[in-house]
């Protein structure tokens, strides 16, 4: 059964939010001020016609948009666009007590999402379809870089081989490494060999294994190239991690000595020591290792002490905390036991990287409330078209 209804506003995963009786019901791909006939089974809406567009409704460039779980905001204008993500940003500060607004806001999609994680099967591979665990079949997907143009024909010849598993693909600056995640009992990862001889990429790993190495998967970040562990975090798009890196370097200045927690491969802490010595931290020993390596093939770098700790367990302490700025890019859960911390120690600037609104907000809060204020806060929209946004803020005190 249908229903006619008004969207009212947008919710925080850019789903339109109508009001039925007493129920909020979230629409996708539904806009503000549109009337539109949907159904839905409590809360979750399916949007069957719109009777009235908004005006900021534009036409989605990618044949597969209204079904594929990939994207939600192709449909929506620039302008509206903005304002939404600014919101993203924003909102979660206000709740938190912090009247903050976006001084900028920077297109980061690049040439595309140099990694991405396709889901595969026996006959297809893509994305599950918006609000499904069905799969949508993938042609191409016009939001990765070129260099991953042939992943859904990759994944599928890996879902054939194989069955069910997901096959997460990362365009580095060797050639593309493929990681594969399957619960199939029995599979080993020299099962893949043959598979992987035939496919154009430089590694492939099975569950955190190695199968096939043609090349190192390596990245290059500032002045040093970087070997990518399997499964290693990395920023969507290499324009985002410029950005970012930008606007650390630039709010970091000319400080002396300087902590970068959370570091992960270092695409800050080996740009950092260009100028300055860098402690850098991360309990991914992996990624720590890496960057070490890096750090001392490279030329030109003062020193970088790279250490494997865990800092949600175990923070660096108020006593530890001898430096002039410390550079935070935690992931979702924010750095809340490092943070409070931070506020008991002597530090006089915190530069602040983070990709979860809410988690920053709430660390946010505790550093302005140990006297120190937030400025220049940015919003760094890599994962374009989705709902999700990259924050940078400096606190100084």
């Amino acid at each position: 059964m249908t229903l006619t209804t008004t969207i009212s506003h947008l919710g925080h995963k850019g789903e339109g939010v109508a009001l039925v009786g007493d129920t909020r019901v979230f629409v996708p791909f539904a806009l503000p001020g549109e009337t539109v006939r949907i159904t839905h089974e409590g809360e979750r809406g399916t949007l069957v016609e719109v009777l009235t567009p908004s005006p900021d409704r534009e036409t989605p460039f990618c044949p597969h948009f209204d079904n594929c779980g990939g994207c939600q905001l192709q449909h929506l204008g620039r302008a509206a666009y903005v304002d939404f993500k600014t919101g993203l940003v924003e909102t979660p500060l206000r709740h938190a007590g912090i009247d903050a607004r976006v001084a900028r806001f920077v297109d980061a999609g690049g040439i595309g999402r140099r990694r991405a994680t396709l889901h595969a099967r026996r006959d297809a591979a893509g994305y599950m379809r918006i609000k499904s665990h069905d799969l949508l079949d993938l042609d191409a997907c016009p939001i990765l870089v070129p260099a991953l143009g042939r992943a859904p024909d990759m994944a599928r010849a890996i879902g054939a081989e194989i069955g069910e598993c997901d096959v997460s693909f990362t365009a580095s600056d060797a050639g593309i490494d493929v990681g594969i995640k399957s619960k199939r009992k029995g599979l080993r990862a020299e099962q893949l060999v043959a598979l992987a001889a035939q496919l154009p990429l430089a590694r492939l790993a099975l569950n955190g294994e190695m199968a096939f190495q043609r090349q190192v998967p390596n990245i290059a970040m500032g002045r040093a190239q970087v070997d990518l562990p399997i499964g290693s975090f990395l920023q969507a798009t290499a324009a985002a991690e410029a950005a970012l890196a930008d606007y650390v370097i630039g709010a970091v200045g000319k400080s002396k000595a300087v902590a970068d927690l959370f570091c992960g491969l270092g695409p800050f802490a080996l740009r950092l020591a260009e100028t300055a010595p860098v402690y850098a931290a991360d309990s991914d020993r992996p990624a720590i290792l890496a960057l070490d390596k890096g750090a001392r093939h490279a030329k030109g770098l003062k020193t970088i002490t790279a250490k494997a700790r865990d800092l949600f367990r175990d923070p660096l302490t108020r006593f530890e905390l001898d430096f002039d700025t410390v550079v935070l890019d935690p992931p979702r859960a924010g750095a809340e036991a490092q943070v409070k911390e931070i506020a008991l120690s002597k530090v006089k600037k915190v530069v602040m990287v983070a990709c979860d609104a809410r988690s920053f907000a709430r660390d946010a809060a505790l550093l302005v409330a140990a006297g120190f204020a937030l400025s220049d806060l940015v919003a760094i929209d890599q994962f374009v078209f989705s709902s999700h946004i990259e924050i940078a803020a400096t606190f100084s005190r």
